[in-house]
């Protein structure tokens, strides 16, 4: 029986938190030492603290804290609001909260935090990192039986922190994707590709391209998929000397669609699949761990690993079950509002 669609939302939040945790100690390590992490821990079901800060187990990065507060805004203002989404973005990083920040999101922060509108506060291109993907899941709840409203919220969020149209086409990938896990019977590789090919193609031609090859790679080892994902785009010269995947976007965003589609429905296999490339692995295990969640639903999720999530001894597993559970009611209750015709209803697409 599939789960219901509470528990989709559940599992999309709860999926995101624990494959950031479970990416957080090993982020920006080689192939090999994350290769015997996913063997000594994450098979073995074991959650270890990242060494490099005061981090207690199961702690989550600005990936996830990013997604909540995408959540939070969502269900303060009944709607997708860019602006309050903006001021939450910026107060997390302003306040000193934000766990393992990347520059661009933060020098984003800190120009809407002095009073720059948040249409002019992203960095412009080449600075296509997937600060913006990594925090799109939450959009494909939001409006998973709208397209033109998910594709130009995800575009907004994005524009928040990032010009560069790579990183919307992530974000709107990520998005969609999110959606059609939520809401589809069966998952096909090829009709899901083709259509986040279709939905991301005018910001990013040669993504959408990579993504319609995306179901030939499923033939493929993983270590030749991984070899043609970096040679998709322009990686730039910012991320040289990285392992692995990098937090250049279109790298990130492929392989955690690849490592998605390869067992979207097994939230282990999957996410253990996003670690093996090494690197942005919070990011892209995050990025997987949203997706296959909101595919299985919570009970799909490693209980006895989700239940450790938390944030700096905050938002932890009971807090985050609150907050997807009040993300749902507003979607239904907003989408009952739609079905009546009342005023406020329909969702703001005009990029205010």
């Amino acid at each position: 029986m599939s789960p219901a669609q509470h528990e989709r939302f559940a599992g999309c939040l709860i999926g995101q938190c624990l494959g950031d945790a479970l990416g957080f100690p090993v982020e920006k390590e080689s192939a090999a030492v994350c290769a015997r992490y996913i063997e000594e821990c994450v098979k073995a079901g074991k959650m270890v603290a990242n060494s490099r800060g005061p981090f207690a187990v199961g702690q989550y990065t600005d990936d996830s804290q990013l997604a909540r507060e995408l959540v939070i805004s969502f269900v303060a203002c009944r709607n997708f609001d860019p602006a309050d989404y903006a001021r939450r973005l910026a107060t997390l990083f302003v306040e000193g909260r934000a766990v393992g920040g990347g520059s661009v999101v933060e020098e984003a922060a800190r120009r809407i935090a002095a009073g720059v509108p948040w249409q002019q506060a992203g960095s412009p291109a080449p600075h296509a990192s997937n600060g913006s993907a990594m925090r799109a899941a939450p959009i494909g709840l939001f409006f998973a039986h709208d397209v033109e409203a998910l594709r130009a919220a995800a575009a907004q969020q994005s524009r928040i922190t990032h010009q560069d149209v790579r990183s919307a086409a992530g974000a709107i990938a990520i998005a969609g994707a999110t959606a059609i896990a939520l809401t589809e019977s069966s998952i096909d590789p090829e009709t899901f590709s083709g259509r986040l090919a279709q939905w991301a193609r005018e910001h990013d031609p040669l993504f959408a391209e990579a993504l319609c090859e995306m179901p030939r790679w499923l033939r493929l080892a993983p270590a030749e998929v991984l070899l043609r994902v970096c040679q998709v785009g322009t990686r730039p010269a910012r991320y040289d000397g990285w392992e692995g995947i990098t937090p250049f976007v279109t790298h990130s965003v492929l392989w955690s669609l690849y490592a998605f589609l390869t067992s979207p429905e097994s939230y282990r296999e999957a996410v253990c699949l996003a670690l093996t490339a090494g690197g942005d692995v919070d990011t892209t295990a995050a990025m997987t761990g949203a997706l296959v969640g909101a595919r299985v639903g919570l009970g799909g999720v490693p209980p006895a690993m989700a239940v450790l999530v938390h944030d700096q001894g905050a938002w932890g597993y009971q807090e985050l079950l609150q907050l997807a559970g009040d993300c749902y009611a507003t979607v239904v209750k907003r989408d009952m509002q739609t079905m009546r015709g009342e005023p406020g209803a329909t969702p703001d697409r005009g990029g205010r």
